[in-house]
Parts: structure tokens; sequence; C-alpha cells
């Protein structure tokens, strides 16, 4: 386990704006003795996606647009709760964000090119069709009975 990891890296140089980060804790829901009724374990993380300058323009419209449903007032949030130490679960919490920022902000999928099937291929396929067919027709013969 790495200790609290400085900077999460999104991708290339940029990084989780530590100074942007707003956390919040609270009580872990679920089973557990005496200690977890007084202890703020549960962390929640959000970002202000709409008004951050530590990511490219380009990247915070790709992140925006791509993130729109699980935004609120241009703000995204993670929540982390299955460590019993709220501070693996802040850890938890920024290495989630930071993927989903990540997936979020790549750029689009290069458009495929198609490409032309080889005329030995189609040819083949067709010859191999017809010898099937030509299979098949033999086994309907009237002398079978």
């Amino acid at each position: 386990m790495d200790d609290m990891s400085g900077p999460h890296l999104i991708r290339g140089s940029v990084a989780l704006p530590e100074a942007e980060l707003i956390w919040r804790f609270s009580r872990s829901s679920g089973p557990g003795g005496q200690h977890v009724n007084t202890s703020d374990s549960q962390v929640e993380l959000r970002f202000d996606l709409a008004r951050t300058e530590a990511l490219p323009e380009v990247w915070k419209a790709r992140a925006l647009e791509r993130l729109a449903g699980r935004l609120v007032d241009g703000v995204v949030a993670v929540r982390a709760s299955e460590h019993r130490s709220q501070w693996r679960n802040r850890e938890t919490a920024a290495v989630r964000l930071a993927a989903l920022l990540a997936e979020a902000t790549a750029p689009p999928p290069k458009p495929r090119r198609p490409t032309r099937i080889p005329r030995g291929i189609n040819e083949r396929r067709l010859r191999e069709k017809k010898q099937r067919a030509e299979t098949k027709r033999g086994r309907s013969g009237r002398d079978w009975g």
C-alpha cells in the first residue's frame, strides 16, 4: 500500500489539483463494532469540473460532455467506504477520481478505415460455398429409400 502517494496523475503530467478537491467525511453504513459509530471513515471527494483551471480546455470540454450524466452543477463526486480507515478511503477516492477523469478526457478513438477484402479470399469463399451446395444436393437423391 503506497503512502498518500503525492499527486494523482490523470494523464501525462496533468495531476488532480489538490487545492481544488473538496473532501467530506461521514460514517460508513453497514455492520461494525463500537468503533464504527464514532469514526467518519466514508469519504466523498468532489471536484468542480466546470470551474477548474487545472485541466486543458479541450480535456475539460470533453469531460463535461462525457460525464454530463453524473455532474451536479458542474461538480463530479466520488465515494469510497470499503476500507475501515478513512485514510485508505481517501486514497481510494482520489485514485477513482483520477481514473474517471482520465477516461473522460481521453481523445476519441481514431475512425476505422474500411479495408477491402482481398479478391482471392472472396473467390475461395464462393468456391467452398459451391462445393458445399453440391455435397448437399447430392444427398437429396431420389434413390435414397
